[in-house]
């Protein structure tokens, strides 16, 4: 087995020697190599294909990822109103509904380009790879049968020195080296010119699948803007009447206390009603940190509220989970409530998305970006 194993990597060896030797000669002018014109038009339509291939997707990605961000910026606006519209106004039930309307929406819209749009998007970009894997070995195949070739031609171009046996095992090296190229340059001649025509039947649907979502979210999403409008426009016809004015009591003239009168001293608010603002405001995901707070300056991050000081090194600052985030992507991460995260710089300044951090989950070790504001500093 050993020798076997041996004998193959010698094998190998010798096999790419020798192809590096026929691409130098080919360089050089020394040898020709068989041309195909009409191959090379396929290859650069294909690398084409591929580079605006790779191009859609990632910016689709960053459109979506974008897109989930402002997602959750909705739920946490539209929680916030509802809490700070008092239960007296008019309009209160309504506008509770119609912020479901609208997260519901945005769920849907979210679902769509992820299903119908991204999904298909990565199954067609998956077929350049393995394209160009096939390509590659192709290239391969032709280098192997030039040399087949050349080392035929130079058996055979010398007479006085001719030995058939020789002669006749290159011919056989040369016949087996032309069949497997010529079977690899067939299936690529049929398989690279419709791959590139499916590009426009794959564009037009992807692109009919996004257009329509995108309208039927904006317009639904315009008829319920409009009930919030027309529900505020109510309230402030409401508040022009002074429905909601608050009635001050007419001044009373003050009198003297007596022996039975009990003095009322000011004191402070009672533990329960502070207790409750807490619990309440753990219901609102709090702001991460600016782009102007993450500048790595000590006092940045203190003014939002972050702990800077005894951090390993780089690590900016730490955050904790106000909300739970499953992740989206690969490079994302995700996280209960209450988990701790260490906030690190990113690894390409120029990946930073706005809302997002690059981050160290703290007894895993998982490293990711996330919504800072799913976070609180600490």
């Amino acid at each position: 087995m050993a020798e076997s194993k041996g004998a193959l990597l010698a094998k190998s060896v010798q096999k790419h020697a020798g192809r590096a030797k026929e691409k130098i000669l080919q360089n050089l002018g020394k040898v020709d190599r068989t041309a195909d014109d009409i191959f090379d038009e396929h290859l650069t339509n294909f690398t084409r294909q591929q580079n605006a291939a790779n191009r859609l997707q990632k910016e689709f990605n960053n459109y979506i990822r974008c897109i989930r961000a402002v997602q959750a910026a909705s739920k946490t606006l539209m929680d916030s109103l509802n809490e700070i519209y008092e239960s007296n106004w008019v309009g209160h039930d309504l506008l509770y509904v119609q912020a479901q309307n609208i997260e519901m929406l945005w769920q849907d819209f979210s679902h769509k380009l992820g299903d119908q749009v991204l999904i298909p998007l990565n199954t067609y970009q998956s077929q350049f790879p393995e394209m160009r894997k096939k390509i590659d070995k192709r290239g391969r195949k032709l280098v192997d049968y030039d040399s087949q070739r050349h080392n035929f031609q130079s058996l055979q171009g010398n007479p006085k020195k001719r030995d058939e046996i020789k002669v006749t095992k290159a011919r056989e090296s040369l016949e087996e080296a032309k069949r497997t190229y010529e079977l690899l340059n067939s299936e690529l001649h049929d398989e690279l010119p419709a791959l590139y025509d499916s590009r426009v039947l794959f564009l037009v649907t992807n692109l009919q699948t996004l257009f329509a979502a995108e309208q039927v979210f904006h317009v639904e999403t315009a008829k319920v803007y409009a009930e919030l409008e027309a529900i505020v426009d109510k309230l402030a016809t409401d508040c022009q009447r002074g429905t909601y004015t608050l009635k001050k009591s007419s001044p009373k003239s003050p009198k003297t206390p007596t022996s039975n009168s009990k003095i009322i001293s000011s004191a402070p608010s009672s533990p329960t009603s502070v207790v409750g603002e807490k619990e309440k405001s753990s219901y609102l995901p709090e702001q991460g940190p600016t782009e102007t707070q993450m500048t790595g300056d000590h006092k940045t991050f203190e003014s939002c509220g972050a702990t800077t000081d005894n951090l390993p090194p780089g690590v900016l600052y730490r955050v904790k989970a106000t909300y739970k985030y499953n992740r989206e992507d690969v490079d994302e991460l995700s996280f209960d409530v209450g988990e701790i995260i260490r906030v690190v710089e990113y690894d390409d300044p120029e990946e930073q998305e706005e809302g997002w951090l690059m981050g160290v989950k703290e007894g895993t070790g998982e490293k990711g970006m996330f919504p800072a504001n799913f976070t609180r500093p600490l």
